[in-house]
């Protein structure tokens, strides 16, 4: 599977929070996430793991009891099951891969 760069298809996850599914395969997701300076992505949990890279921006992640500021360059995995949010300090984008696959945002 091949993916091309667009500014389209991107759907908003949270007020603030847009992604874009990019590729994914049997067993793995990847999306782009375009996250607006003040907002944050409220706190959940899910069964997949995920791992994420920031290309652009600043964050402030936390995983279960844990957070961290972040910036470009810098990466995080999320264990399955375990609660995370995010305080989007700066416009950022952020790659992230889930697996296994998460079906809801294919909207199969």
């Amino acid at each position: 599977m091949f993916v091309d760069r667009s500014d389209d298809g991107f759907r908003e996850a949270a007020p603030g929070v847009r992604l874009r599914v990019l590729a994914h395969g049997d067993a793995t997701l990847m999306a782009e996430f375009r996250l607006a300076a003040g907002h944050e992505l409220p706190a959940h949990v899910h069964p997949h793991e995920q791992t994420g890279y920031l290309v652009s921006g600043r964050i402030r992640l936390q995983i279960g009891n844990a957070s961290r500021d972040l910036g470009p360059g810098d990466s995080w995995c999320v264990p399955g099951g375990v609660d995370h949010r995010a305080d989007i300090q700066e416009d950022s984008v952020a790659v992230e891969v889930w697996s296994p696959v998460r079906e809801d945002l294919l909207g199969r």
